[in-house]
């Protein structure tokens, strides 16, 4: 066999020859840079994914709680609404009665006579003032039967409808009804929250947003059966151990504030809210008597209208004694052994969202060591805000503490005449230190911080997650209408209590 010298020397020439090293090379690179580059993109996906079931849960926890405060509000609303209705309808029953009127008459009678008495002196002043005795008594009979006619025309149209507004009981019926259909608002919003911020889902499924009590029930639903999310009853209709002290309760409430309503004073000792003033100054009686208490004031009919309308009322109420009653909150605070407990309980809520794990790219390269979904939680908090530092103008005789160094507590005044304009602001008035007064740091005035369902300025912020149940929470299925709770392998935290989660935890 006959080999040329070419081909003998071959093996030697291979050995050193480098023709398509770079294409060898190449492919390898690129096999490195696929890999890195499904690296990148898998952790990238992963992070938008956590930060995207984040915002999630922030935005369920805090759409659904926000419901719920609205709820409060609502029904704090509608609570004054039911005061105002009670003192309007005794207002316009004395219109309609008329009472007040059958006095007047005599009253400027006996004005008038001792007018014409003062006119048969001698002396010219007393004369003058007898004519102006007896043309001031004409007068003001003519603005008494002027304002009993317009009063009798308004209750003529008006009254029909407050009495069946009460007859029906629509106002607590309302109320009744938003206390069942708040919380499944609540958990509506949180779910659609949660959606919002998994599109698209990169065959994930959808993301499942829940609002969780720290009872381990999710709001809404089947759990509002045993116990309600808004923490309120109804004394007409919720039972108790104590069902007749709040059934009391509810009475006085509603006859003091619709006292408030009407104008009429008369607190009896009522634990009026601190503005209970400046409501009165808006009331349906000091309204229209503005004229009767300035410049009326011989024929006395202010007082005696507020007497009659005083005792309309009070029948009124009389005739509605287990109906028509304004829902309480549930736990007076003034009854709460340990308020932060309390506070955990009844007024904090969990919201979670939950993802289907994430199909991994290049799957052999990178590995999701997290076999179950994904969770993510924040935790939020329904309160009443606590009233603002701002500039106030005025003279104060009482302070308020404001905490500091022991034994130095700074002290500042409370809420003065509602000037909130600092003394070194372009807008303030160079003239108001000129009345004596002066300028101080006070608190927000006309803000109330009661924690009862007179006050609509329930509001919610996210807190951090300390609750101790939430563990259980994350390993409760998401029962909530929309979704299959299996769909979602739940992570198994193995026993694992609240303490060892807030090493870990961020949030």
């Amino acid at each position: 066999m006959n080999t040329s010298p070419s081909h003998r020397g071959l093996p030697f020439r291979l050995h050193g020859d480098e023709n398509g090293t770079i294409s060898i090379l190449t492919v390898f690179a690129v096999l490195m840079l696929a890999a890195l580059l499904g690296m990148v993109m898998n952790v990238g996906r992963q992070v938008d994914g956590k930060i995207r079931m984040q915002n999630a849960a922030d935005a369920a926890a805090y759409s659904g709680a926000l419901v719920i405060a609205r709820g409060m509000n609502t029904l704090t609303f509608t609570n004054h609404l039911l005061f105002d209705v009670f003192a309007l309808t005794a207002f316009c029953r004395e219109a309609r009665d008329q009472h007040s009127d059958k006095y007047i008459a005599g009253i400027l009678s006996a004005w008038k006579k001792a007018g014409e008495q003062f006119q048969k002196s001698s002396f010219p002043k007393f004369q003058k003032l007898g004519a102006a005795l007896v043309q001031e008594a004409r007068l003001e009979q003519n603005l008494v039967d002027a304002f009993s006619g317009w009063a009798k025309a308004v209750s003529e149209m008006v009254l029909p409808t407050l009495e069946e507004i009460l007859k029906q009981e629509m106002i607590p019926e309302f109320q009744r009804a938003l206390v069942v259909a708040y919380p499944d608002i609540a958990q509506q919003a949180a779910l659609e929250a949660a959606l919002a911020n998994g599109r698209p889902d990169y065959g994930r499924g959808n993301l499942c947003g829940v609002l969780w009590r720290t009872s381990v029930v999710p709001v809404g639903g089947a759990g509002e059966t045993s116990s309600r999310t808004l923490p309120v009853i109804d004394p007409v209709l919720d039972s108790g151990a104590n069902q007749s002290q709040r059934v009391q309760e509810a009475r006085d409430q509603r006859l003091e504030l619709a006292k408030v309503y009407l104008g009429v004073g008369d607190s009896r000792g009522f634990d009026w809210s601190e503005h209970a003033q400046a409501w009165m100054a808006w009331s349906w009686n000091d309204q229209v008597l503005a004229f009767f208490d300035k410049r009326a004031k011989m024929c006395q009919f202010a007082t005696l209208w507020r007497g009659f309308t005083c005792g309309q009322l009070e029948k009124l109420c009389n005739e509605y004694p287990d109906s028509n009653l304004p829902h309480l909150i549930a736990v007076p605070k003034d009854e709460v052994a340990d308020i932060n407990s309390h506070i955990d309980q009844c007024f904090t809520f969990v919201g979670v969202a939950y993802w289907n794990q994430l199909w991994n790219w290049a799957p052999r390269i990178f590995y999701n060591p997290m076999p179950a979904a994904s969770v993510t939680f924040a935790q939020v908090r329904v309160f009443i805000p606590h009233r603002k530092l701002v500039w106030i103008h005025g003279s104060h005789t009482w302070t308020e503490p404001i905490g500091g160094v022991p034994g130095q507590f700074p002290s500042l005044p409370p809420a003065g005449d509602g000037d909130t304009v600092p003394p070194t602001s372009p807008d303030a008035d160079d003239s108001a230190s000129d009345d004596g007064g002066s300028w101080a740091v006070g608190r927000e005035p006309w803000v109330e911080e009661g924690w009862d369902l007179l006050n609509e300025h329930w509001t919610v912020s996210l807190a951090p997650a300390t609750v101790a149940t939430l563990p259980a929470i994350l390993q409760e299925p998401p029962n909530v209408p929309g979704f299959n709770a299996q769909q979602f392998r739940l992570p198994d935290l193995g026993g694992v209590q609240m303490d060892r989660i807030g090493w870990i935890n961020t949030h």
